[in-house]
C-alpha cells in the first residue's frame, strides 16, 4: 500500500438495506482496525433491485440488478470499492472492474422459517397445500421436486418485510438464507436448516464479495487482509460453473462446495422450473484448479441434459 493512501478517504459503496449495511459496516470496522490511519466512509445507494419490489426477480432480469449503480460509482470515481452479498454479484463484471476480495463464508445453506402455528412441524411434516414463500427459482424448483404437494408463492422485500408477511399469516413458511439471518442476529428464526440433499445453495451464498477497480493496487492491498482463501477457491469454482451455464436469477442453478486438505469438491445442479427434472453431478480436484473444475462440471451437466433446460427457460423468458 502506498504512503498516500493514509492521507486520503476511502469510500465504500453499499446498498441501503439493513443487511447490506450490516455487512458493509463489518467490512469498514475490520479495515479500520487493520489500517487505523486511513479514513473509511460508507456511501449508500439505491439499486434497481431495491426499487422494484412488486415484480418477481425472475421477471425484471438479473444483470446487475443489485450492483449496477454501485459499479457506476466505482467507474466514475465517487466510491473506491463496493461490498456485495457475493450471490448478487454477476459472474461477468463490467470492463474496468474486478472481484478484489472474498471474505470468510457464513453457513451457505437455506433456512426454513415457519409461522408460529407450525412451530411443531418440519419441512417433511408441513400439511398438504402449505403456502411456502420464496423469490428464488433455485429454491422453488428444488422444493417443487421434493415437495410437489406444497403451494409456492413469490415473496419480495427485505428480510424484515418477508418475516412480517410470514408472521401476518400470508405464508405458512418462507425460505431464507441462513447467513442473512445470522448476520442480522435473527438466528433464532431459523426453524430448520435445509440439507444439501433438499436444496443446493446459490452460487456465492454466505460470502461477501468486494468489487473494485481493476489494477487499483492501493485498494487491492487493503482488501487483501479480508481475503479468506478456502472460501475464495470454493466461490471461484461456483462462479465459473454459473458463468459457463450463463444462468442468473431466472435459472434454477444450485451448488455445494467443500474442501478437505487440498481437494475441492463441487456439486452442481440445473433444474427445470417445474421441478420435474434435476440434472446433478460433481467434480473433485486440487483447489487451485477451482475455476477449471467449475467450467468442467457445467459442460458435463450441459451434455447430460441441462442445455435443453436452459434453452427452454431462455425461450420462455422471451415470450
Amino acid at each position: 500500500m502506498s504512503s498516500n493512501v493514509a492521507t486520503r478517504t476511502i469510500r465504500i459503496g453499499s446498498r441501503k438495506s439493513q443487511l447490506a449495511l450490516v455487512q458493509t459496516h463489518w467490512v469498514q470496522a475490520q479495515l479500520q482496525k487493520q489500517f487505523p490511519d486511513v479514513t473509511f466512509e460508507v456511501e449508500t445507494m439505491d439499486t434497481q433491485g431495491d426499487k422494484v419490489l412488486d415484480v418477481s426477480l425472475s421477471k425484471i432480469g438479473d444483470k446487475g440488478l443489485f450492483t449496477q449503480e454501485l459499479e457506476n460509482g466505482m467507474l466514475d470515481g465517487s466510491i473506491d470499492f463496493a461490498v456485495h452479498s457475493l450471490k448478487d454479484l454477476p459472474t461477468r463484471l463490467p470492463e474496468g472492474l474486478m472481484l478484489g476480495c472474498v471474505t470468510e463464508r457464513e453457513d451457505p445453506a437455506d433456512a426454513l422459517v415457519v409461522h408460529e402455528k407450525h412451530r411443531d412441524k418440519q419441512l417433511d411434516t408441513l400439511p398438504k397445500g402449505a403456502v411456502i414463500g420464496t423469490s428464488s427459482l433455485r429454491r422453488l424448483a428444488q422444493l417443487r421436486h421434493h415437495y410437489p404437494h406444497f403451494t409456492f408463492k413469490d415473496i419480495r422485500g427485505n428480510l424484515n418485510t418477508r418475516l412480517r408477511k410470514l408472521d401476518e399469516g400470508q405464508y405458512d413458511a418462507i425460505i431464507l438464507a441462513v447467513a442473512g439471518l445470522q448476520r442480522l442476529d435473527m438466528a433464532e428464526r431459523i426453524h430448520q436448516t435445509l440439507s444439501a440433499e433438499i436444496s443446493l445453495h446459490a452460487v456465492g451464498q454466505g460470502a461477501l464479495g468486494i468489487e473494485c477497480r481493476s489494477g487499483d493496487k492501493d485498494i487491492l492491498a487493503i482488501l487483501k487482509v479480508l481475503e479468506h482463501p478456502p472460501t475464495a477457491y470454493r466461490c471461484y469454482a461456483e462462479r465459473a460453473f454459473l458463468r459457463e451455464l450463463e444462468g442468473g436469477c431466472q435459472v434454477p442453478i444450485g451448488v455445494n462446495t467443500t474442501i478437505a486438505g487440498d481437494t475441492l469438491t463441487l456439486v452442481g445442479i440445473v433444474a427445470s422450473l417445474d421441478g420435474q427434472t434435476l440434472i446433478k453431478d460433481q467434480v473433485a480436484g486440487p483447489q487451485d484448479s477451482a475455476e477449471q473444475m467449475g467450467t468442467e462440471l457445467a459442460k458435463r451437466l450441459k451434455a447430460a441434459g441441462a442445455q435443453a433446460i436452459l434453452d427452454e427457460i431462455t425461450a420462455a423468458s422471451r415470450t
